[in-house]
């Protein structure tokens, strides 16, 4: 009894595994892996990458929502609130040194510069810091000139970036629409193991080994 009872047992893991492969291999079980895959993701509802591209080019965020990936509109809206918060704070500065310079450089041909705090070019000026202070006339003039062109620039980068951030909406749109039925399932595995590894002189060494199975 006993005897047959050790040959159960032994038998028991070899009619799991051949139950397991009867799985792929059984004509009533062609679909099991697609049905499996299902149970991850409907397939059915896999969005389109050209409408979500349109709708993001239209309404930013839109392909986000589109694609059912709310969780990045804070990141979407967040960095276009800040790329218009940069340029407007950019181009109030530099509209306000150009108008300084402007009304400074009328006033300096004019013969008629003053210290009056409601002149732009002395609004501008730091706080506790005058016309002499500051280097004279034609020194705060080229000041002027300079702040202007500095925030100019910076204004343009802002730009720049916000055109950025609207093409790596779209970008992220489009992919995340693509790789929505991407596989996820069990079988990607990450195997680490050791390994032999002979050099070019035959020197035999020890490495670890990390290999991605799809």
């Amino acid at each position: 009894m006993k005897r047959w009872l050790s040959i159960l047992l032994l038998m028991l893991p070899i009619a799991l595994h051949a139950q397991q492969d009867s799985i792929y291999f059984h004509p009533d079980t062609i679909d099991t892996a697609e049905e499996d895959y299902r149970y991850y993701i409907d397939l059915t509802k896999r969005p389109d990458a050209i409408k979500a591209v349109w709708l993001g080019a239209i309404f930013p965020g839109a392909g986000q929502i589109y694609n059912g990936s709310y969780w990045k509109l804070p990141l979407v809206y967040g960095s276009f609130m800040g790329c218009a918060y940069a340029i407007t704070w950019t181009h109030n500065r530099c509209s306000n040194y150009k108008r300084a310079y402007l009304d400074l450089y009328a006033d300096n041909e004019a013969g008629t510069v003053t210290e009056d705090p409601s002149k732009t070019y002395i609004a501008v000026i730091p706080e506790g810091y005058n016309l002499t202070r500051v280097g004279g006339v034609n020194t705060w003039m080229n000041t002027l000139k300079n702040e202007q062109s500095r925030f100019r620039r910076y204004r343009d980068y802002s730009i720049l970036a916000t055109v950025i951030v609207y093409a790596l909406s779209l970008i992220d749109a489009y992919v995340d629409a693509q790789l929505f039925d991407y596989d996820i399932s069990p079988d990607l595995t990450l195997n680490v193991e050791p390994q032999i590894y002979y050099d070019l002189q035959h020197q035999r060494s020890a490495e670890l080994k990390l290999a991605i199975q799809f």
